[in-house]
């Protein structure tokens, strides 16, 4: 049980209904971070763009590699009901099952090429408390296998994207 008191759909602002209401009739329900996150309408907004964004849209990062660092970061930080999410949206997304549990098995046990290997390490690096400790040269040897400065703070995003979320997840104890 949420450590707060969740907003259920009938008391949500009308400009949030709006939003959630196609999640509501295509899934029969509503998540707890979406009643979370409807207790205040800024925040709300503020992550539904960052989703629909970085996330849902086409981007410079393939849907593969933008949902392995979802679920690495969401395992990464314990958040058990991301993950649980993200093994939900990266299928809709077209990933395989077989390929969701090699990227939970961690980026050692994934078939991707080093490149890709190279940026979810730095993404997983990037999670941490200590990420102040990053070096140039650790961007510049993603550039040189080919990453461009825009997938590199894209990923970056992402990674802080499913720090935020996690925290909000993990904080309140949603889906305990």
């Amino acid at each position: 049980m949420a450590h707060i008191d969740l907003v259920e759909f009938e008391d949500m602002t009308p400009a949030i209904q709006e939003k959630a209401k196609p999640i509501l009739e295509k899934t029969g329900q509503l998540g707890e971070i979406f009643k979370l996150l409807a207790i205040d309408e800024k925040v709300y907004f503020a992550t539904d763009g960052m989703v629909q964004k970085y996330l849902l849209d086409e981007t410079n990062l393939s849907y593969e590699i933008k949902e392995a660092i979802a679920l690495l970061i969401s395992k990464e930080n314990g958040c058990e009901m991301c993950v649980d999410v993200h093994k939900s949206i990266a299928k809709m997304l077209g990933l395989s099952d077989t390929k969701i549990e090699e990227i939970l098995l961690g980026i050692d046990s994934m078939k991707n090429g080093q490149k890709d290997k190279k940026l979810l390490a730095f993404c997983i690096k990037a999670s941490k408390k200590d990420n102040y400790k990053i070096l140039k040269s650790e961007i510049d040897e993603l550039k040189e296998m080919g990453w461009s400065d825009v997938e590199i703070v894209e990923a970056v995003a992402i990674t802080g994207y499913f720090n935020y979320i996690n925290t909000l997840s993990n904080v309140f104890a949603l889906g305990v």
